[in-house]
Formats: structure tokens, sequence, C-alpha cells
């Protein structure tokens, strides 16, 4: 097997107005007769239907429920709950919330609005690799694009990142078409693509930052300032819509990122690997995304996504050693795209021809028991919330209450958890909730102040608290707990995954 340095690249034609390069020696019209399908489009159903496969398995997690309290709402009850918390979510909110009342709620259905997210991120992600190398280099970027982990990882998850890494790829793609063919039609699409990605998630405006030394490493080049001028007025038009969501989610950082560590150098390796959703497929890739700036043709474009993939990682390092850490591998997996060109060109290049096949195979074998994983059971959550709430409901009367694990935890949303999955006819009373979640325009409810004076008369209440412990009340506010402790007694008792249901009747 022979390094890409010592490979000669086959001369490409110009781009058409679509993108395209003129075929080089392998890329007649007997291969376009072969292979009738565009290559993005296969490759965008690829990535959907291994994103979807066994999409409703897992159980979804505290951060998908969230996505489902949120978008279940009316949309007067959603918008005034953005403007306390959340607001960062808000687009992805409001396009789930018109998801489900069309399909439902289901597992299923809340996570395939990201499976196809993901589809459309593949189908960019493959026009930018035909655009900067070749047409092996695009068929080895959606074979590889589907197949890396994170990509199910994030394309089951109801949560907007898979939206984040398509507005990402678009922009990318739009600005290497933009920058080509510089002309207002070109730049306009950019500007959407600046604005969605800003709007799904702000931390991804880092990807402005390689897009701006792209530009300026092409004017270095032909010097034609206009297009400068035409970039930074574009990205001022999409950073229009942004910039109040900017200030609001500010404001309410504190609360819903606060929990993420200032990170050190060592952090860098541990976002590498969560950043593929398997350290196997990490490393392998970390092996192989340089080879293609030893490509004399391939360098420029190597350099470009070495950039695209690099800088925001980087820079959201740099910005995290102040007051708010953002250094989590979730907010810049939109760079995955960019890696995965790269690690595709160096094994498209990779001569025997046979040699890169190969490798491509090895690479998505790899990968396997990383895939395989995100579609168990618990691949994202430890909690058993639905058989916890299948012990509820089989014992449920009419005008029980319930009590979840809040307070200092409340983040981790086992009630949420619960809910979930309690069918519809059963309609328990949140007893220490002072105020609904709703009422309250937030995600969690306002809890009483003196809980004894919200049991009311409830005679039968269901406590759910972590397991592990004989105490009923384990983690409870230690005035829910006396309060329930002095009213009620222990009926029934039950540890499921995680959790432990208790049954308390009234005494007194």
């Amino acid at each position: 097997m022979t390094s890409a340095r010592t490979l000669p690249v086959p001369p490409a034609g110009p781009a058409d107005p679509a993108g395209h390069r003129g075929a080089g020696p392998d890329e007649g019209p007997a291969a376009a007769r072969r292979l009738p399908v565009p290559d993005w489009l296969w490759a965008a159903l690829l990535t959907l239907a291994v994103a979807a496969f066994g999409i409703g398995r897992a159980q979804p997690w505290r951060d998908e429920l969230a996505s489902w309290n949120a978008a279940t709402r009316s949309t007067g009850e959603l918008v005034a709950m953005l403007g306390h918390v959340d607001a960062v979510s808000g687009l992805y909110y409001l396009l789930l919330h018109g998801w489900v009342s069309v399909f439902g709620d289901s597992t299923a259905m809340l996570r395939l609005p990201s499976a196809l997210a993901m589809a459309g991120a593949a189908a960019f992600a493959v026009l930018t690799a035909r655009r900067l190398f070749d047409r092996r280099t695009a068929v080895f970027t959606g074979l590889l694009f589907a197949f890396v982990p994170a990509v199910s990882r994030y394309g089951q998850e109801a949560r907007s990142y898979a939206f984040v890494v398509l507005a990402v790829s678009a922009a990318t793609w739009l600005l290497l078409r933009a920058l080509d063919r510089p002309a207002p039609r070109r730049w306009a699409p950019y500007a959407l693509a600046v604005a969605a990605a800003g709007l799904f998630h702000v931390v991804s405006l880092l990807f402005l930052l390689p897009h701006a030394l792209i530009v300026l490493l092409r004017w270095r080049q032909d010097r034609r300032g206009r297009t400068v001028v035409a970039f930074a007025v574009t990205v001022a038009v999409g950073l229009v819509p942004v910039v109040p969501l900017v200030l609001l989610g500010q404001r309410q950082a504190g609360r819903q990122i606060g929990w993420i560590k200032t990170p050190h150098l060592r952090s860098i390796a541990d976002l590498w690997n969560n950043l593929f959703g398997s350290p196997t497929i990490g490393l392998a890739l970390a092996a192989v995304v340089l080879l293609p700036l030893a490509w004399s043709r391939g360098r420029r474009p190597a350099l470009e996504l070495l950039l695209t993939g690099a800088t925001p990682i980087a820079a959201a390092w740099v910005v995290s050693q102040g007051s708010t850490s953002y250094f989590i591998d979730r907010y810049v997996l939109f760079t995955l795209p960019a890696w995965v060109v790269l690690a595709a060109a160096a094994l498209a290049a990779l001569r025997p021809r046979r040699a890169g096949a190969l490798a491509l195979a090895a690479l998505i074998l790899l990968g396997l028991p990383d895939q395989r994983h995100q579609r168990t059971e618990w691949a994202r959550v430890g909690l058993d919330g639905e058989a916890a709430a299948r012990v509820i409901a089989q014992g449920y009367r009419p005008g029980d209450g319930f009590v979840p694990v809040r307070g200092a935890d409340r983040v981790f949303m086992i009630d949420f958890q619960v809910e979930y999955f309690l069918p519809d006819r059963v309609r328990l009373r949140d007893v220490f909730a002072e105020r609904s979640a709703v009422a309250s325009d937030d995600l969690f409810p306002q809890e009483c102040a003196q809980p004894e004076r919200c049991l009311g008369t409830t005679r039968r209440v269901w406590v759910v608290t972590w397991s592990g412990t004989k105490n009923p009340y384990h983690k409870l506010p230690k005035e829910q707990a006396e309060a329930l402790a002095g009213h009620y007694r222990v009926a029934q008792s039950q540890t499921v995954r995680g959790l432990e249901v208790s049954l308390l009747e009234r005494v007194k």
C-alpha cells in the first residue's frame, strides 16, 4: 500500500453550474450510465436507512424528553417558555411541535426529523467532496458518513444537533460554490444557511471562523476584493435574525450549560473520541485525515477542510477558558462532515485502488459494535422509566398523587421519564407542584415552599426515587420527605432499573 504522496491525480475539468467537475479518465459516459442516481441522493438515502434502523428502540434520555415536553405544548405556551429557558433550542422546538402535531409523539416519530436532517447533511458532504476532490472521494464520503456511529447517535436523537450538522454542511458547500463563481444568487442561500445554523444552535456560528479564513486564502490567490466584501455582507445579513437569540441565550446560559467544565488540553482527546461516537473510529480517522495534505492537487482543498474541522474545536476550547464553557462534543458535531471528507479523500487516493476500498470497508466494520450499541434499549439512559410507568399504571386509581425526585436532581427529569410512558387514562396529581411547568413558563414546575400544605387530601401517592437504597424518600428534599413520612405509610415498593417506585397510603 503506498501513500497518497506518490499518486498522480487525474485531471479534472472545469466546474459546471451545479458544481460537478468534468470527467477524468475513469469518469466517462459509461460510468454515468452505470450509476444514473446522483451520488448525493443515494448517500442521503443510505444515511437515512442506517439512522432510521432501530430508531425507536432505545428509551429517550432527559434531553430528548425536554424536547418532547416543549414540543407537546401549545404554540403560545412554547413561545412563553422560551422567554425563560431553552431559547437557543426554540427553532427546533417549534419545528418539532409542528411535526408531532401531525405524526404523533412516539419515540420513533420524535427522532425521525433528526434522521432526515442527517440524510440532508450526507448529501451536502458528498457535494462538497465532489467539488473539492473527485467522484471517487464523493462515493467514499457517502459510504463513510452513513456508517460513522455518531451519525446514527444524533440521527436518532430528538435534539437539534443533526439540524446543525445539516445547516453547516449546506453552508460549506454553498460557500465553495459562491467562491467558484461569485454572484448574488449564490450568496443569498449562504446567508440562509448561516441564519439556520445560528438559530438551531448559536455555538455552531464558530464555523464562520474557518469560512472567513477560506475566503482570505482564496483572496490571496485571486485578489478579488469584491468577494471578501460579499462574504462579509452576506454573513452580516445571515446574523441579523440570530442576534436577538444570542442576547437572550446569554441570559439563560448559566442555568442551561453551567454544568460544563472548563476544558484542559487532555479534553481535546476525549472530545475527539466522542465526536465520532467511537474511540476506534476516532483513532482510525486521526491516522488518515492529514494524508490529503501530501497530495499535490489536493493540498488546498485539504487545508480548507482541515480549517473547517479544526478551527471551531480550537476556538471552542479557547472561549471555554472564560466564565462559561461550551466545550462538549455535541456542540461541535457540525465539524464531523469535514473530517469525513478528509478521511474519504485519503482513502480514495490510496493505490492500488482496491487498498482504498478495503480500508474503507475496515473502517465501517470497526464501527459496527458502536453502531449496535446505539440501538440498545439502554444506550442513552440507565433508568427504566417505561417499567416505572407500567407499575404505576397497573396500580393506579383516580385521584392518585405523584412525587418524583426533583430538587437538586430535577435536571435528571425523572418526572419526564415516567410521564412520557404513562397511558392517557392515568392522570396523576403532581403533589408538590405549587404551579405547573406550563403555568410557570418553564420546563419544571414551581415547587411548594411548604410541602405539608400541598398534600391536601390526597389518599395515595406514587413516589419515584433513585434505586439502591431501602429509603423510599431517597434524594427527596428534606421537607418533602418529612411531610410524606408524617402522613403516609409505604404500602408497596418495587425496584426497576435505576428507580424505586413506592405507593404510599395516607394514615392521618
